[in-house]
C-alpha cells in the first residue's frame, strides 16, 4: 500500500495481501468439534431508524477489530481527519449529516479522530471479498447471490434504518457501510471484488453500496449516481430495481466506470491480471456453470438458487478467508429477502420491526 504522498496511482496490492491466494490447501488439524464450533454464526437483525443507541452499540463492540485493521498500515498511511471528512462532504453529501452523528455517537464512546477518520471510508487498506450473482428478470425480479468471506470478519447484522428518508435494509459492513441492501423505492444493490491488484483514490466500495441505497429511487437513478464517488479498489455492481430494470457495473480506480447489460457477475472483470486470485476463486468456472444455470431457468424453469449452494459456487474454504457465508435472494418486488443456508432460510422484510437472532452453522447441516 503506498503512502498518501505518492498519490494512490494504480498500486498494486500489498504482498502481504495476497500471499493467502498463493497458500497450498493444507488438511484442518483442528477436531472436528472445534472445527464445527468455528463456523458457527449468530445472525441477526436491528432495526433503528436514525443512528442511536443500538448503532452505538454496535460500534463499541466491533471497533477494536476494526482500528486494528484500519491502522496495520502504520497511522500516516491514513488520510487525516480534514482530508477524509472534506472529500465525503464533496462527494457524498447526502450521507454528512448521518456521518457526523455517527462520529458524535462515537466520540461518546471515548473514540476520536481515527474512528472519525475511518467512519468516512476514504482510502481505507485493502480488502478482498469473493462473491458469485446473478440479475434474474424473467419473472419476479430478484438478485441472487453468494458471499464468500472470512467467517470471523462477517458482521453478521442485517440493519433497518431511515438515515436520509428512504427506508434501507442492507446486510452491514464496515460498521455504516452495506455489502448489499434494497430500499423502499425498490433498489437493491449488491457488490463483488474485482480482482484487479489496483489501489486508487477513492472510498471503500461498502459506502458506496449505502449511497446507492440511500440516494436512488430505481437502477437508472443509480446508473448516474455512480460517477460521483470512486471506488479505491476494483469491485463489481449488481443493481437491480422492481421493475426489472438492471446492470452489472465494473469500477476501477482511476477508469471511468463502465456499465453494461450483463446478469451474472463473479470476481473478475475484462482485464485478468491476478492469475492467483482467479484460479484460487475459480471466478471464471463460476461465472460459466452460473450463465449455464441461467440459461437453464429461463428455458427449463429449473430452480437457478440450486446452483448457488453447489460447488464451485458454493464454496467451504473457511480456513482460506473464501467460505460461503450466506445465499440471499433479494426480491425487491416483495420487499424482502431469502437468507438461505444448507440447513435453514429466513426470510427478512424491509418493512418489518420485530429484531430477531438465530445460529447457523456455515457450510453444512446445524
Amino acid at each position: 500500500m503506498v503512502s498518501p504522498a505518492s498519490g494512490y496511482d494504480s498500486a498494486p496490492v500489498n504482498g502481504d495481501l495476497i500471499e493467502l491466494w498463493n497458500q497450498e490447501e493444507e488438511a484442518d488439524e483442528r477436531s472436528p468439534a472445534a472445527a464445527l464450533a468455528a463456523r458457527r454464526v449468530a445472525v441477526r437483525t436491528v432495526t433503528e431508524e436514525a443512528p442511536g443507541p443500538a448503532w452505538q452499540r454496535h460500534f463499541a463492540a466491533l471497533w477494536p477489530a476494526y482500528r486494528r485493521w484500519f491502522l496495520s498500515e502504520g497511522e500516516r498511511a491514513r488520510m487525516s481527519l480534514a482530508a477524509s471528512a472534506g472529500r465525503l462532504r464533496s462527494s457524498m453529501p447526502e450521507l454528512f449529516p448521518v456521518y457526523e452523528r455517527l462520529c458524535a455517537l462515537a466520540a461518546e464512546t471515548g473514540r476520536g479522530d481515527i474512528a472519525a477518520r475511518f467512519l468516512s471510508l476514504y482510502r481505507p487498506p485493502p480488502y478482498l471479498a469473493g462473491c458469485s450473482q446473478v440479475l434474474w428478470t424473467g419473472g419476479e425480479p430478484a438478485l441472487i447471490r453468494n458471499y464468500d468471506f472470512d467467517p470471523g470478519l462477517w458482521e453478521a447484522t442485517l440493519w433497518r434504518s431511515s438515515w436520509t428518508g428512504r427506508r434501507v435494509l442492507a446486510i452491514s459492513d464496515c460498521l455504516w457501510g452495506a455489502l448489499e441492501g434494497m430500499n423502499d423505492r425498490g433498489l437493491v444493490v449488491g457488490l463483488s471484488f474485482g480482482g484487479r491488484r489496483i489501489v486508487g483514490d477513492g472510498f471503500g466500495i461498502p459506502l458506496i453500496v449505502r449511497y446507492l441505497l440511500e440516494t436512488c429511487d430505481d437502477a437508472r437513478e443509480a446508473r448516474w449516481a455512480l460517477g460521483a464517488a470512486p471506488s479505491h479498489m476494483a469491485y463489481n455492481l449488481a443493481v437491480l430495481d422492481a421493475s426489472g430494470d438492471a446492470f452489472v457495473a465494473y469500477l476501477t480506480p482511476g477508469r471511468r466506470v463502465e456499465i453494461t447489460d450483463e446478469r451474472v457477475v463473479t470476481n473478475h472483470q475484462s482485464v485478468l491480471d491476478w492469475a492467483e486470485y482467479t484460479r484460487f476463486t475459480q471466478t471464471l468456472e463460476r461465472r460459466e456453470l452460473l450463465e449455464l444455470a441461467l440459461r437453464d431457468a429461463a428455458s427449463n424453469g429449473r430452480p437457478l438458487l440450486d446452483a448457488f449452494l453447489e460447488p464451485p459456487v458454493f464454496t467451504d474454504r473457511y480456513d482460506h478467508s473464501f467460505g460461503t457465508l450466506y445465499t440471499a435472494v433479494w426480491r425487491p418486488a416483495a420487499g424482502a429477502v431469502d437468507l438461505v443456508w444448507r440447513d435453514q432460510r429466513r426470510t427478512v422484510t424491509l418493512a418489518g420491526a420485530l429484531d430477531e437472532e438465530w445460529s447457523v452453522v456455515l457450510g453444512g447441516d446445524g
